[in-house]
């Protein structure tokens, strides 16, 4: 018969026993893909939530096999658990991985600029050299493209006939998460995957709310691509990869040129009479893709006009606006008679430096241009008013 000792020591046992199984249990479905996401995932399309691994796509981009959350925590180098504490959804956190912050924009109002904390910017930025910026985009991209500027978006525009420009209302705001999520799986990664990238990379703005002692972040309408966080260019590029391919194609129906810097586009053509059609034909197409014109923003220049793309003039020849080198020259007289500092009434740290990035971005567009201003600036240089 067994004595009490021995029933103690068999009972401690079993119940240690049950106890790492239970953990095992726990640890186990703490390894399985999440099955909600947060309050995003009201409203999925039964497509996306069945959406399982496509390798041979994947491998068609170049872009890393993940088959789930836990492949995709050890391909960014970090532990399940961390990921998923960066990729909650909910309506209210105490913890907040951005910095919020406001600029004044030309046109008047703000934008709001979401800058993610250290971590999660190297996170981002894995996901933006590992993964994003291996797609392709379409030709007609030509911000945060590499071996693309504004340089590159108004070249194929000069000396035509007519000139439209088209700018998109709230370009990142308006690429929400469940559009992130569609690229992701578009791109080959199953619904768990997708859905986690797709929170990586998107945020809420919010307001800080402060109740019985804690700080909560309360989020303020829809999860989108911020601007500040180091993916969003890339994806917006991506997700608006349709856009510029039914855009060119109508471009090319009438004979014109297209061509997209970040919210900017721009058409050109030498068939003035082809522009109301093709007008009416682009707000159909844009909002058939999800995005909304900014109708106060709509210009069409003719010849006898000046013609400015991205900044850059395009009548005749490239160019930078004759105010701008105006004033370049204008600042070099000056600074060959009073010496170059005195002429830094904006306060700039470097302001040799500032002028030589001014006559670059000049060169960039004319280097005939530039040449004669560089000219100026060697003899500011020589001069005996120059400490």
């Amino acid at each position: 018969m067994m004595d009490e000792t021995d029933w103690r020591a068999q009972w401690e046992q079993e119940r240690a026993e049950r106890q790492r199984k239970r953990e095992e249990r726990h640890r186990e479905r703490a390894k399985r893909d999440r099955a909600a996401f947060g309050e995003e995932l009201w409203g999925i399309s039964e497509e996306h939530r069945a959406a399982t691994l496509d390798a041979a796509r994947l491998q068609q981009f170049g872009l890393p096999v993940l088959q789930t959350e836990g492949a995709l925590a050890d391909w960014l180098g970090i532990s399940l658990t961390r990921l998923r504490w960066f990729t909650h959804d909910r309506p209210a956190e105490t913890t907040w991985h951005y910095v919020r912050y406001v600029i004044p924009k030309r046109s008047g109002g703000e934008r709001v600029i979401l800058a993610p904390k250290r971590e999660l910017k190297a996170l981002q930025r894995k996901v933006l050299d590992g993964l994003v910026s291996r797609v392709p985009t379409a030709g007609a991209a030509h911000g945060f493209v590499r071996g693309r500027s504004v340089v590159t978006n108004a070249q194929p525009h000069i000396g035509k006939h007519v000139v439209m420009k088209l700018d998109l209302k709230d370009f990142f705001p308006s690429i929400t998460f469940p559009r992130v999520r569609g690229l992701f799986i578009a791109l080959g990664y199953p619904f768990a995957v997708a859905a986690t990238l797709a929170l990586l990379c998107t945020e809420y703005d919010r307001e800080a709310f402060d109740r019985d002692g804690t700080r909560y972040y309360i989020s303020i309408g829809q999860r989108y691509l911020v601007q500040g966080a180091p993916t969003s260019p890339g994806l917006a590029n991506l997700i608006a990869w349709r856009l510029d391919r039914r855009l060119s194609g109508l471009a090319d129906q009438h004979r014109f040129t297209y061509t997209r810097y970040a919210d900017d586009l721009t058409f050109s053509g030498d068939q003035s009479e082809a522009v109301s059609h093709l007008l009416a034909t682009a707000r159909h197409v844009i909002q058939d893709e999800h995005f909304v014109v900014n109708a106060t923003k709509t210009r069409i220049a003719n010849p006898n006009t000046r013609q400015i793309v991205t900044g850059l003039v395009v009548n005749e020849t490239l160019s930078t606006p004759r105010p701008l080198r105006r004033r370049l020259r204008a600042m070099l007289h000056n600074a060959s008679k009073e010496g170059l500092e005195a002429q830094n009434r904006a306060g700039h740290q470097d302001f040799r430096a500032y002028i030589l990035g001014m006559i670059a971005y000049i060169q960039a567009a004319n280097p005939q241009q530039a040449a004669a201003l560089r000219a100026s600036l060697a003899r500011v240089d020589a001069s005996p008013t120059q400490p």
